[in-house]
């Protein structure tokens, strides 16, 4: 039973898992999209959205909590200045996770996680069931 596991292990230590996690936070809100692998893009979602809503919150604690997670302070700029005013009217869901298939190398599951544009829906099947 995985009763109260919080997150994935990924098969690392925890200060390893720790930086690699904020490298792909940091480098998914600087280039809003990165090809990583299933399990890693699921964990780094729980991260991102969580840093999009510290941007729209926009205090200076908020910041401060941001910049313990992102690598660079230009791209905590641009999560406080450009992203945050892009989901201002959203609740959540500002990332998107598209499966790409398995890596040639070692078949590993891949996938493609990427922010959201400006007024489009995370909701994927709301036109086929129309």
């Amino acid at each position: 039973m995985r009763h109260r596991k919080d997150h994935r292990k990924l098969s690392r230590s925890p200060a390893h898992r720790k930086a690699m996690l904020r490298n792909l936070v940091t480098s998914l809100l600087a280039h809003e999209r990165v090809r990583t692998t299933d399990a890693k893009a699921k964990e780094v979602r729980r991260i991102a959205e969580r840093m999009i809503t510290l941007g729209k919150r926009g205090t200076l604690h908020a910041r401060r909590q941001a910049l313990k997670v992102l690598r660079s302070r230009h791209t905590a700029g641009k999560l406080f200045e450009m992203l945050a005013t892009r989901y201002e009217n959203r609740a959540g869901g500002y990332t998107r996770i598209t499966k790409l298939g398995p890596r040639r190398g070692d078949h590993a599951e891949m996938s493609l996680i990427e922010l959201l544009p400006e007024g489009e829906s995370s909701e994927r099947g709301s036109e086929a069931s129309r």
